[in-house]
């Protein structure tokens, strides 16, 4: 989730999963159960038995393309689609150098155009101008998988899969509406540090927060952008204090950039207020673990890259998911944004990524 038009800044991001995480073990498990069939051995309507998709297939090799590890969130994007890879004895991994250069990741896709890979999974540093190279491998007849942030064109990708940016919003809004609403705190000051303001994915957060607090008769007091880093995350934040000397709560979009966030707001040594995270970072969950400020953060999990490429092999080799009715795996696969809290909190930090 980073600025998309700029090839220098990271890219995507936004937050990990906890819940979503659950969500993406759940797709994992429904595309490849081990569980034996409890029909008596009849098979699936979707042409597999349930539990055969992880059996070694048709040996196919799967094409990798992401912006550079340089966040948590996007290191964690890496490291989970290479460690689900190399579960398969039946998958050639093949993935290009990481870059935030989009004329490089053209490039580094157009390679593996040429080397006729079975399946691709491309997670773009801007889906408006890769989406003429996802397009040149969707005519050369090697299937798509979208990764997170979309391609415009629908005939540039077989499957999307990500997660939702407009339910971070909402989960986020949900927990600070309903306890400022429980503490009968009227006329609440809300404050927000965004991610890139110009990415449609922090447009959609921004607006799912908005939305959900006007169910409780509340609305954001101010909002400054960030870019996902921990230095922009503290600068703002710093800002963002210094222009409210009372806050009843914060939501900050990212927890990479959230770690900027927490030193401003130690070094200002304020905390008449609460604040709600995003993405589901591991030392975010460790700071909600210890209780303080941090009290909550809403999922948006990384582990996507290895449901993409679960998702990746079993379209390469002809293969639907084998919970489902349909033949085919689905066309597009949103994940479920969840909320964190010091309640559940040991269940979800072993899923945790690393900021």
């Amino acid at each position: 989730m980073r600025d998309q038009s700029s090839p220098s800044r990271p890219s995507r991001r936004g937050v990990l999963f906890g819940g979503a995480v659950v969500a993406a073990g759940g797709l994992a498990a429904a595309c490849t159960s081990n569980a034996e069939p409890d029909d008596g051995g009849t098979a699936a309507r979707g042409g597999t038995l349930a539990g055969d998709n992880d059996k070694p297939g048709k040996k196919v090799t799967i094409g990798f393309s992401a912006p550079a590890a340089d966040h948590g969130w996007m290191a964690a994007i890496a490291k989970d689609a290479e460690a689900q890879a190399k579960q398969y004895t039946d998958v050639n991994w093949k993935p290009v150098e990481p870059t935030n250069d989009i004329n490089q990741q053209i490039s580094a896709v157009e390679s593996l155009i040429q080397a006729k890979v079975n399946a691709l999974v491309i997670l773009p540093n801007d889906g408006e101008q890769l989406n003429q190279v996802a397009r040149k491998a969707m005519d050369a007849g090697i299937p798509v998988i979208n990764l997170d942030r979309v391609f415009p064109d629908k005939l540039s990708y077989r499957t999307w899969l990500g997660g939702d940016n407009y339910g971070m919003g909402v989960s986020a809004g949900h927990y600070i509406g309903k306890k400022l609403k429980d503490e009968g705190v009227s006329n609440p000051v809300i404050v927000e540090v965004q991610g890139i303001a110009t990415l449609p994915l922090t447009q959609e957060r921004s607006k799912g927060f908005e939305d959900t607090l006007k169910t409780y008769g509340f609305s954001v007091t101010d909002k400054q952008a960030a870019e996902f880093t921990v230095e922009s995350g503290n600068e703002v934040t710093s800002n963002l204090l210094s222009a409210h000397k009372k806050i009843d709560a914060l939501w900050n979009h990212d927890d990479d950039q959230g770690v900027g966030v927490l030193a401003a707001i130690t070094q200002s040594g304020r905390n008449e207020f609460f604040m709600v995270g995003g993405a589901g970072s591991a030392n975010a969950m460790r700071e909600i673990k210890k209780g303080g400020v941090l009290e909550a953060t809403v999922t948006y999990p990384p582990t996507m890259a290895g449901s993409a490429v679960k998702l990746a092999r079993l379209i390469a080799q002809g293969k639907g998911m084998a919970d489902l009715v349909e033949l085919q795996v689905p066309q597009s696969i949103t994940l479920a944004s969840e909320t964190i809290t010091k309640a559940n909190v040991d269940t979800y930090l072993p899923l945790g990524f690393e900021s």
